[in-house]
């Protein structure tokens, strides 16, 4: 990279990161003043995953994860992922003659996910998509995305200057704030808490905190403090926050009234499980 680089009059650091490192919020945080000072300093940061000391529960699983973690991390304008096709095809253009390239997605739906192999794919493979799972959540933070092909010379400047190229998939029109950032993409969720449909509308259409009375069942093992996913009653993610609660805590309290939450666990530390101000939408 030194070499290549200073044929250019550039200068890199490396860094290597593990998955780990995006879960204690010192750590995010270190990490992006890092980055952001190298930055100021005009040197070009290669990251690269810290293969060294990783293991499966703190591995990335791809560059594709890495690089649209890193892009939330920093709050990039635009992430661009580099393919051995043009972009998102209607068909795999390797195999089907009539593959069409979709120049514009506005939503990562089902029927986009199923374009590239859907959920049944490898997404440690670093095909289509985990390229698509990777835009989806830059697309979340706002961020936009370009999927174009490395293999051909001069796509990167041309993309600089204007010219559509490839794939490119709109953020949503408001990012989201950076701690709630490192909620929602940063921290591995520990479980999940079911909801009934007045809390989910609750939390989505009036920025509401998740009550123990909306609460239908509880997954996974976690303790207070721990990142969970809000379901709804078809398991469909809407929702990532903090817990106030433990699962254990959190099953003994569903379905009642926060002032029963004392006399049901022996102390009441918040009314409300997961408080909105730890609470980040998953959709739109």
């Amino acid at each position: 990279y030194e070499k290549s680089f200073s044929l250019h009059g550039k200068k890199v650091a490396q860094i290597l990161l593990t998955r780990d490192a995006f879960y204690d919020r010192v750590r995010y945080i270190n990490a992006k003043n890092t980055i952001l000072t190298l930055l100021d300093y005009n040197i070009i940061p290669i990251i690269n995953e810290n293969d060294s000391v990783a293991i499966d529960e703190i591995k990335f699983g791809d560059n594709d994860q890495l690089a649209s973690l890193v892009a939330g991390l920093v709050d990039a304008d635009r992430l661009v992922m580099l393919s051995d096709v043009d972009g998102l095809y209607t068909r795999d253009p390797r195999r089907y003659k009539g593959a069409g390239l979709i120049p514009v997605v506005e939503k990562i739906t089902p029927e986009i996910e199923a374009l590239s192999g859907g959920t049944g794919s490898l997404v440690g493979t670093g095909g289509m998509y985990s390229k698509l799972l990777a835009a989806k959540r830059a697309m979340q933070c706002g961020i936009r995305v370009n999927i174009i092909s490395g293999k051909v010379p001069g796509l990167l400047p041309s993309l600089f200057n204007g010219r559509s190229c490839g794939t490119e998939f709109k953020p949503r029109e408001e990012k989201i704030p950076a701690r709630k950032g490192w909620i929602a993409f940063g921290l591995r969720a520990r479980g999940s808490i079911m909801v009934d449909d007045g809390a989910r509308d609750a939390i989505l259409l009036r920025g509401k905190s998740l009550l123990p009375s909306g609460i239908i069942s509880v997954e996974g093992s976690f303790k207070a403090g721990d990142a969970v996913y809000c379901t709804d009653r078809g398991g469909n993610r809407f929702a990532k926050g903090l817990t106030n609660y433990s699962s254990e805590e959190v099953g003994k309290l569903k379905g009642l009234r926060t002032s029963e939450i004392e006399k049901t666990i022996g102390y009441r530390y918040s009314d409300e499980v997961i408080h909105r101000d730890n609470l980040v939408l998953l959709q739109g």
